[in-house]
């Protein structure tokens, strides 16, 4: 896989494709867990044709690969990802005034953080409950991610994709199967390129003093040790958090990884953590949780990379047909 990764440079070097690419780039570099082997080729491009055209191409060729954002809700294996991993910096946000309001055209590569306090201090509502939230807009609207009784389903209007097929579409919002921490796009091989939003004109004032409680609501509640988040959805009516430290498992360790002292939904990396370390504190827990609760946790985190499927299978549980090997699915992590 990683002579034909090579191969796709020297394509896309012919075909005048931009982007930085670098070979056996190790993923610790860019993963907010700090954890993940090599990727026989790593793609960082800026533009949208830039996207489309390395997309085209590794399909075209028939070799694995992975889109991805900032890296901040993936656990890549201790082995890497074979095939190619293209990072989606496509940040352009356009400004569209329409009869129904401020329609706000956003690049999926952008920080979804970075783009919450923005419209925040041009007095424009709806987004300011993601000032925390560190990944992607296009991750954001994979997961359909959220807080403080916020969500990307409440301002999304529509999304533009290439599809499995290679085409180019417009989505509304009802048709992307938005629900909790969950969208059409899991399991899927479309690629999310922009997304409107409909947003709201709110005192700006009031819009700073939510974002100040935000953030300091999030200093308190969150570690501050490398991690993807929370590791765990929150089963209906419940908390993961609560649950996993009413088993007795807070503080629990496994090598350099360890559930949060602070937030037990959180497994951090105290400095070298490997991927099947926070694996094992996963199954640790899911088993722990189950004895105790009678609660299956199912994952909000996402495996990615070159795993034994013995071990993927055994840390993802029922989740294993939502997560391949060699993914050709856009895990814009948050």
């Amino acid at each position: 896989m990683k002579g034909m990764a090579l191969s796709l440079l020297t394509q896309a070097e012919e075909k005048g494709l931009g982007g930085r690419a670098l070979a056996d780039e190790p993923l610790a570099r860019h993963t907010s867990y700090r954890i993940g082997g090599p990727a026989d080729l790593y793609v960082v491009v800026r533009r949208e044709e830039d996207l489309l055209g390395w997309v085209t191409l590794a399909r075209k060729e028939a070799i694995s690969y992975l889109v991805m954002g900032r890296g901040t809700n993936l656990l890549v294996a201790d082995e890497g990802v074979r095939g190619v991993v293209i990072e989606n910096r496509c940040r352009e946000v356009r400004s569209l005034t329409r009869s129904e309001g401020i329609i706000l055209r956003v690049q999926t590569g952008g920080s979804l953080s970075s783009l919450a306090r923005r419209t925040a201090k041009e007095g424009l509502g709806g987004l300011e409950w993601a000032v925390g939230i560190p990944g992607t807009v296009g991750g954001a609207i994979v997961n359909n991610a959220g807080a403080y009784g916020g969500s990307i389903a409440q301002r999304l209007q529509r999304v533009t994709l290439l599809d499995s097929q290679g085409v180019l579409q417009r989505m509304a919002v009802s048709e992307l199967g938005l629900g909790y921490r969950t969208s059409r796009f899991k399991g899927e091989s479309s690629v999310i390129l922009s997304a409107d939003f409909a947003l709201l004109d709110e005192s700006r004032d009031l819009l700073s003093k939510r974002v100040a409680s935000y953030e300091k609501q999030r200093r308190k509640s969150q570690p501050k040790e490398p991690s993807a988040g929370s590791v765990f959805k929150n089963p209906e009516g419940d908390y993961a958090g609560r649950l996993i430290e009413e088993a007795g498992l807070k503080g629990d360790r496994i090598g350099d990884a360890q559930i949060s002292p602070l937030h037990a939904n959180y497994i951090v990396n105290l400095g070298q953590a490997r991927a099947r370390d926070v694996a094992a504190l996963i199954r640790l827990v899911r088993e722990r949780v189950w004895q105790k609760h009678r609660t299956l946790l199912e994952l909000e985190i996402e495996l990615v990379g070159d795993w034994e499927p013995e071990e993927l299978a055994a840390t993802i549980g029922r989740q294993h047909k939502e997560c391949r090997e060699h993914p050709n699915i856009e895990k814009e992590d948050r």
